[in-house]
């Protein structure tokens, strides 16, 4: 059985390098990167490094700038089943100086039901595990989610949700719940209501989730780690990057890592290293790709475990 990622909204990401970017002022770049993007896009290139076997992409892709993306499928050997809608993909663009990194992301692609029913048709099949990731593009209900769960129950599927806003409260909404969860502090904080400014609270909220359904919630916290937590404990998982050239995407290896740990039915403490590995491979270059799974591997070595709680 195989792996899909689903992707509704993808772009091409434009990564400009700046010495410092200051508002305001005219800036010259030091250099400008363009990678075909779109969160689930991102996760199914790091697992395709990962696996010798196709990953499943789908989602709505439009057609008048579609070159950048087919090249990707081509290269990285993914089994394209993308619906190709009228229109331009958007672009997202991540302006990168020695501090931080500044996203603006455009809005996409409206989605019309015709589009949106083929591409049903393409997700609800057997496979092993499913990825859906990303924002929702225009006139598309804030239930999509919710509907493709729906739609992969029959086959036993684990399902991940990394989205934020209506997307993820729908699909935690759902009467199928997702196999995994993996939203940041703030993403769970929105949420849940309320602003998680301690550990605990964090924990507590990711708990509720647990109660409800889901086995798995990895809660990424940026510098601080990751949380990761089931029915046998809560691990807390760290390792600081020998070298950063951009966040852009180091979430979406974390779900990766998670991904290719589940299809190894790991242990707890396995996915998190696994899927930190994954993160600060991805922070050492720019694009949506791994290094050697000897690099990989020995970074799932070197990270930090704490066990924060064990069930009995």
């Amino acid at each position: 059985m195989s792996i899909i990622t689903v992707t509704l909204n993808p772009a091409i990401d434009q990564t400009i390098q700046l010495e410092q970017l200051t508002v305001g002022e005219v800036h010259r770049a030091q250099s400008v990167h363009y990678t075909a993007g779109g969160k689930g896009i991102m996760v199914a290139s790091c697992l395709a490094d990962w696996f010798d076997e196709p990953i499943v992409v789908t989602g709505l892709l439009g057609n008048e700038n579609i070159g950048i993306f087919e090249a990707m499928f081509d290269y990285k050997g993914m089994d394209d089943q993308f619906i190709r809608v009228p229109g331009l993909n958007r672009t997202n663009i991540k302006i990168v100086d020695h501090d931080c990194t500044t996203d603006i992301n455009l809005p996409g692609i409206a989605a019309s039901e015709a589009a949106l029913t083929q591409m049903m048709g393409a997700v609800a099949q057997d496979y092993e595990i499913a990825i859906l990731s990303g924002s929702i593009p225009p006139l598309c209900q804030g239930t999509i989610y919710a509907e493709i769960l729906e739609a992969l129950s029959a086959h036993q599927t684990k399902v991940i949700v990394d989205a934020s806003g209506v997307a993820l409260k729908a699909a935690l909404a759902s009467s199928v719940k997702p196999y995994c969860v993996k939203p940041n502090f703030v993403e769970l904080s929105e949420y849940a209501g309320r602003t998680l400014t301690t550990e605990a609270e964090v924990i507590e909220e990711a708990k509720k989730l647990l109660t409800s359904g889901i086995r798995l919630v990895v809660i990424s916290m940026g510098g601080d780690g990751a949380l990761f937590i089931d029915d046998t404990g809560v691990i807390k998982a760290n390792l600081i990057a020998p070298k950063v050239m951009t966040t852009v995407g180091a979430g979406d290896a974390m779900v990766a890592g998670i991904a290719s740990a589940l299809r190894e039915h790991a242990s707890l403490e396995r996915i998190a290293r696994l899927a930190t590995a994954f993160a600060v491979s991805k922070l050492g270059s720019i694009g949506p790709n791994l290094p050697e799974h000897e690099v990989v591997e020995a970074f799932a070595v070197q990270v930090t475990i704490q066990t924060l709680e064990v069930s009995s």
